[in-house]
């Protein structure tokens, strides 16, 4: 049957008759029913992917590329006058993740399944995701992101489980989403929830009871966590995902046959930061049940567990007081405390070792470490910094658990689907083996001196920022030049990731222009970001640059030469717009405290140049590319660590000593931004910078400055700039997720 027949049978009607939501719905039915075509994956031994989050942006387009009928369906709608870009947007983002974390759980679903290999995701069905962003008087205000709808790329089934809290027993739904390969393995997402979910107790923005969990347990990612009660619904939401998984792994190992003393031939786990820790003792308790002794259970459950760890910022390693577990999960405290004394006693009640530290906090992830069989970072500079800084004790006695897996992306949906044009492009000239090889990309670095070949792929960028332009008139209300320089900044906001910094080179830019020194090419400076809703200086800096964007953008002397735009809800439907249309890629967070970043490779595949500081996979970019094809600012994070073991730091000397910082310092509770902004935010956002500065955004200001002007100089000269793009897209093989996947696969989870 062809694609025409099956589509119009399905509509009931000719296509050209059809409108927007009878089209989705069709051709989501025919995706389906194509994807149920593929078997599963199956081997000897499966990966269980177990994360909180998994930021998997619309199905529709990656499917179709994957299952290879793209350009098909595309032309078919054209024929009939219709648009599958069209029909893509009315396709609901699923709002199951926030930032990096979740969006690399997708890109790796994404390669293993294209790997072939047997391995599914576990975690939540989410009703209101994170939040919907909102600004509103320049602020950002939380709403629920109502995305699950019907048709919906979820398939509910009758698989279901009990999970005990305390006294109160709940009983699980599964939901799956499946997740095919390019040409390749079929695997799924399971999510869990409860029917019981009430949406209708949420009031007044993301306000609701948090105490009744049997209405409240899966309507939010990372509840408000600014008092008891919200921590505790951390706890809950955290166990009833891993117990979840460890009844369902359990499951399905008896279902096949296998013998659960022998559970490590047939089963690996990752745990995605800490938030799935209490898999383990819960695998352990499940185990105990099925007859197997303690020692036995905490070994089989060492054999199939690993731990990646995310971050370097101690205050995101999840500490549970122990009042909070006995409440919540009383039957595992057993189980931990026994844990717990295998340490103790092992290491001499060490402190730094122990699960149970002496204010009775449980650490998650010194239950990863002592009683998983891997321990990996996200980027070389990552690793290194837990081995020699914030890990050392564990690597001191678990050297060999230690190991680095540089992140990736999936290049299906960062180039394939988000920038076809170049992706085409690329298949004229090296031809398409670099769809599943990345590798392959370094090949485009013959065409270093071919000029047809550099502008070609100039004006696909150009290109992309009209298509870009006309998005952000249309959703912003905002007019850019395609012609500008556009400079992005797109992530979770964080005083570590230092939008801060960019937002005072915006007040430094906009003064220098006041004072006539206008720039060779108009700038574009794009942010887009959420700040988590508790988190006050990170949403006094969106306040400050929603003031600057309004300042800026209606001063009829600057707006010519200087345009600031915080994109509204930043997903990943909005990435794929922006990305491709960056000129400028900004990592400036500060050396030492960023993991990885996946944002940098993204933008580095679509040629983009890398704006940043040596931090995170940042070192990798530079290493690849060469020191001319990057530009980099600020401390090491040698230097930023010995600034912070020596209190050796202070932003006020900085403000004290430099005119140009204490300019732009100042302007931020200027009349000019007084007139427009809140008074008490700014002044709390400008104090901050002067008396604490944590992430030290003062010591690289100027250097950021300086660098960011030579970079904006040297964009001028396009034929250096265009081998810059060239090269940035040629060297970014290496951060294809399927790379990173082998090396999982390899080294940790050896799936047969």
């Amino acid at each position: 049957m062809n694609l025409e027949k099956e589509l119009t049978e399905l509509l009931g009607k000719p296509i050209e008759k059809a409108d927007r939501k009878e089209l989705y719905a069709a051709v989501l039915k025919l995706v389906k029913a194509k994807i149920a075509e593929r078997p599963l994956t199956q081997g000897n031994k499966k990966l269980y992917y177990i994360s909180a989050e998994f930021l998997t942006g619309k199905q529709l387009g990656k499917n179709l590329i994957n299952l290879g009928i793209y350009s098909e369906m595309d032309e078919l709608l054209a024929k009939h006058g219709q648009s599958l870009s069209d029909v893509e947007a009315s396709e609901p983002e699923p709002s199951l993740g926030n930032g990096g974390l979740g969006r690399l759980a997708a890109c790796f679903l994404d390669s293993i399944a294209t790997l072939d290999m047997p391995g599914d995701g576990v975690g939540l069905r989410y009703h209101f995701g994170l939040f919907k962003q909102e600004f509103k008087d320049h602020k950002q205000f939380e709403v629920p992101d109502e995305w699950l709808s019907e048709p919906g790329v979820l398939e509910k089934t009758d698989v279901s489980f009990p999970v005990r809290f305390g006294d109160l027993i709940v009983h699980s739904r599964m939901y799956n989403l499946d997740v095919i390969g390019y040409n390749g393995g079929h695997n799924q997402l399971h999510l869990f929830d409860l029917d019981t979910v009430d949406e209708s107790i949420v009031k007044d923005g993301i306000d609701f009871d948090k105490k009744d969990v049997e209405k409240n347990l899966t309507l939010f990612l990372y509840p408000d966590d600014s008092d008891d009660d919200g921590r505790k619904l951390r706890v809950y939401q955290q166990y009833f995902m891993v117990s979840n998984a460890a009844q369902y792994i359990i499951k399905e190992q008896k279902d096949l046959g296998h013998d659960l003393h022998h559970m490590g031939d047939y089963v690996a786990i990752q745990i995605n930061d800490t938030h799935p820790s209490m898999v383990i003792p819960e695998l352990i308790r499940l185990l105990i049940h099925e007859g197997i002794i303690f020692s036995e259970a905490a070994g089989i459950v060492s054999d199939v567990c690993a731990y990646t760890n995310h971050t370097i910022l101690a205050e995101a390693l999840e500490k549970w007081p122990s009042s909070y577990l006995n409440e919540v999960v009383p039957q595992l405290m057993p189980i931990i405390g026994g844990l717990d004394w295998g340490v103790v006693c092992a290491y001499n009640n060490n402190n730094d070792l122990n699960i149970i530290d002496k204010d009775g906090r449980v650490h998650m992830a010194k239950i990863d470490m002592h009683y998983g069989h891997s321990i990996n970072g996200v980027a070389a500079l990552h690793t290194e910094i837990l081995k020699n800084q914030e890990l050392r004790p564990f690597y001191n006695i678990y050297p060999e658990k230690f190991n680095n897996k540089t992140n990736g992306i999936t290049f299906r949906r960062f180039i394939m689907h988000s920038n076809p044009q170049l992706a085409d492009y690329i298949d004229t000239l090296i031809g398409s083996s670099w769809r599943t090889n990345a590798d392959s990309l370094k090949d485009l670095l013959q065409f270093y001196n071919d000029e047809a070949v550099l502008n070609r792929i100039d004006e696909i960028k150009r290109d992309n920022k009209v298509r870009a332009s006309k998005f952000v008139e249309q959703k912003e209300g905002v007019s850019l030049d395609p012609d500008s320089i556009f400079d992005v900044q797109v992530k979770r906001m964080h005083e570590y990731k230092r939008q801060q910094m960019n937002a005072l080179w915006v007040i430094y830019e906009y003064l220098r222009i006041k004072n006539g020194e206008k720039p060779q090419r108009p700038i574009t400076v794009l942010f887009g970001g959420k700040a988590a809703p508790a988190y006050y200086q990170a949403k006094a800096v969106i306040h400050l640059i929603l003031c600057l964007e309004e300042l800026i953008n209606n001063d009829p002397d600057v707006s010519p030469y200087l345009k600031v735009v915080m994109l509204k809800n930043y997903n990943v439907a909005k990435a794929e717009v922006i990305i491709p249309a960056a000129d400028i890629s900004e990592q400036i967070s500060l050396a030492s405290k960023e993991a990885s970043g996946t944002g940098n490779m993204k933008f580095m595949l679509n040629g983009a140049v890398t704006l940043g500081t040596a931090d995170g996979a940042n070192v990798e970019i530079g290493n690849l590319v060469g020191h001319q094809n990057i530009y980099t600012f600020g401390r090491s994070s040698d230097e930023v660590i010995g600034l912070y073991n020596t209190s050796g730091y202070k932003s006020i000397d900085y403000y004290n000593n430099s005119q140009s910082i204490k300019h732009c310092v100042d302007f931020i509770t200027g009349p000019e931004l007084l007139a427009i902004g809140d008074e008490k935010l700014l002044g709390d956002l400008k104090d901050n910078l002067m008396h604490k500065d944590w992430f030290m955004t003062l010591l690289d200001l100027e250097d950021y400055c300086r660098v960011k002007e030579t970079m904006l100089y040297d964009y001028e000269d396009r034929a250096k700039w265009k081998r810059m793009e060239l090269v940035n897209i040629a060297k970014s093989g290496f951060f294809s997720s399927d790379r990173t996947i082998r090396e999982y696969n390899r080294d940790i989870w050896h799936l047969k």
